[in-house]
């Protein structure tokens, strides 16, 4: 991303305006990218990773920006790897509901309910942490993050 490009760059974007992921779930600005548990974690430990400025696609972004936010990515996946001790990571860029580059970063542990399925497959009850759960894992992450730099 350029210098002093805006990271608003569509009003119809929910990811451009704020209004998702959710605030209070930031863990981590990693320059191209901002970093957020993600809201359900059945999955524990499950991230999404934003790109800042509005871009529907892999290849609208520069070269540069491309193999900065890969290792944006990879530090995410790394932290929660060692974190959540994860037997794999998957890593879903998609689009489809909301047009915007972001990376769902899951890792999956042992003991995870359908190891051979896609998360989105694996039907369940969303499981919201209380908002003392939700400290401590994004401190926790915070942390993991700033170490694994």
């Amino acid at each position: 991303m350029a210098q002093g490009q805006p990271t608003v760059s569509d009003l119809r974007c929910d990811a451009c305006q704020g209004i998702w992921p959710k605030e209070d779930h930031f863990i981590a600005d990693l320059g191209l990218s901002k970093v957020y548990l993600h809201e359900d974690q059945f999955f524990p430990g499950w991230t999404v990773v934003v790109f800042k400025r509005h871009a529907i696609e892999l290849f609208h972004l520069a070269p540069t920006e491309r193999i900065q936010l890969m290792e944006e990515v990879n530090l995410v996946a790394k932290t929660l790897a060692q974190v959540y001790e994860a037997k794999k990571v998957n890593y879903e860029l998609l689009g489809n509901q909301l047009p915007h580059i972001h990376w769902h970063v899951i890792p999956r542990l042992a003991g995870d309910p359908a190891p051979l399925e896609p998360v989105w497959r694996v039907q369940h009850v969303p499981l919201l942490p209380s908002k003392s759960a939700l400290q401590s894992m994004l401190q926790r992450l915070r942390q993991a993050v700033q170490t694994t730099r």
